[in-house]
């Protein structure tokens, strides 16, 4: 049950959205969860500062996950969703935060897990 949700500095289109969605439920592998239950939020235009300057290209993103991943795994996905976001957005990695969230109670169709 993951969630990976992005605050980007600039505008996105349609096409860069599913690009980086597609990109990512590749990339969520790497946690040792599937695409089949991932859900993706993106925020764009979104205005970031860092180091008292605002970014002109910038991310910052968080992960939800049901349970979780060992520091190596999300070392490994911190450098893949850094990879993905220079790639398709052209946002450097050192303009890119990443934080992680392991949940032991999540709530899905009415229930939890």
């Amino acid at each position: 049950m993951p969630f990976i949700d992005s605050k980007v500095t600039v505008a996105l289109t349609e096409e860069k959205k599913e690009a980086v969605k597609a990109r990512l439920g590749r990339a969520v592998s790497i946690l040792h969860k599937g695409e089949g239950y991932l859900m993706v939020g993106f925020q764009d235009n979104y205005a970031l500062y860092f180091g008292g300057k605002k970014l002109e290209k910038g991310a910052y993103v968080e992960v939800s996950l049901f349970g979780a991943a060992s520091s190596a795994d999300y070392s490994r996905m911190t450098g893949e969703i850094c990879r993905i976001l220079s790639e398709e957005l052209g946002i450097p990695g050192s303009a890119v935060y990443v934080t992680y969230h392991g949940l032991s109670d999540w709530g899905w169709n009415g229930t939890n897990f």
